[in-house]
């Protein structure tokens, strides 16, 4: 299996770093690119052409800023889901963002803004031909739960005490 993440610019690596700590954490292999939909286009779909001619089961992550025509293009190329992973940026208000929701149709890539959460995605799409990374998915799961359970006790704790 593979993770593919595609950043349209070297700006989007920071945002890159936080996915792909969150993939290694699920044990999801990797690989990382730059290529731009604006700017390198034919660089990007050579990219792609290699990556699908690859016969393992793979996911592909984007990670635009501003004006996001990277995961479009990508998930109009590819037969493999395509998780959007836009960073959200204060000097536009969240309207950039919209480039990431509103898709021609026929292009469908999900969106998921917070990097941990895309790469749970990507993670729940791979245990699909994946059985061993299923478990992986139930435990990431089990200890959210288990942190809120916990955080509940100690809340009740203070509330029976008086305390806040």
């Amino acid at each position: 299996m593979l993770a593919v993440v595609i950043l349209a610019s070297p700006a989007d690596e920071a945002h890159g770093r936080e996915l792909t700590r969150a993939l290694e954490r699920l044990g999801i292999p990797y690989e990382v690119r730059i290529a731009s939909a604006h700017k390198t286009p034919a660089h990007l779909l050579k990219l792609l052409q290699q990556y699908e001619a690859d016969p393992r089961p793979k996911v592909y992550l984007t990670i635009a800023g501003r004006s996001n025509a990277l995961s479009g293009l990508v998930d109009a190329q590819v037969t493999a889901p395509v998780i959007a992973c836009p960073p959200y940026s204060e000097r536009y208000a969240g309207a950039d963002l919209l480039s990431s929701l509103r898709t021609p149709s026929g292009v469908a890539p999900a969106v998921v803004l917070e990097a941990e959460n895309a790469a749970l995605l990507a993670a729940k799409v791979l245990a699909l031909a994946c059985p061993e990374l299923q478990a992986k998915v139930r435990e990431v799961q089990e200890e959210q739960r288990r942190r809120l359970l916990e955080a509940d006790a100690i809340f009740s704790r203070c509330e029976e005490r008086g305390e806040r």
